[in-house]
C-alpha cells in the first residue's frame, strides 16, 4: 500500500502544481479549488507513507517524479518544451532516485 498512497500523492501534487498556472494567482475559482484541494491530498498522502518509508527516500520519489511528470504536464497543457540541458537534468535526477531505490538499503 506505501507505494500506491506515494503514487497518489505523486498524482494529486502534479495535478496541484499544474493547477498552478491556470488559476491566474489564485483569480480563477476552479483552478484554484484544485490546487488547494490536490495539495490537501498529497500531503495527507505523503504523511502515510512516511509512516514506512524514511523521509529522505520518500522526498527523492516525490521529488523526482513530480519534476517529469510536471514538465510533460507543461509540455502538453502550457506547450512548455524544456530545452536540452532541462532534459538532461530531469534523466540525471531520475537517474538518482533509481539508484538510490535499487541499492540503498533504507528504503
Amino acid at each position: 500500500m506505501t507505494y500506491l498512497y506515494l503514487a497518489i500523492a505523486i498524482l494529486a501534487e502534479v495535478t496541484a502544481t499544474s493547477a498552478l498556472k491556470a488559476s491566474e494567482e489564485f483569480t480563477k475559482l476552479m483552478p484554484s479549488i484544485v490546487v488547494i484541494v490536490g495539495y490537501a491530498i498529497a500531503f495527507y498522502f505523503m504523511t502515510l507513507v512516511l509512516r514506512v518509508m524514511p523521509v529522505g527516500v520518500t522526498y527523492a520519489i516525490w521529488s523526482g517524479l513530480g519534476i517529469v511528470l510536471v514538465t510533460i504536464a507543461g509540455i502538453v497543457l502550457y506547450d512548455q518544451m524544456p530545452d536540452l540541458p532541462a532534459v538532461l537534468g530531469m534523466v540525471l535526477i531520475v537517474a538518482g532516485v533509481v539508484v538510490m531505490h535499487v541499492f540503498s538499503k533504507t528504503i
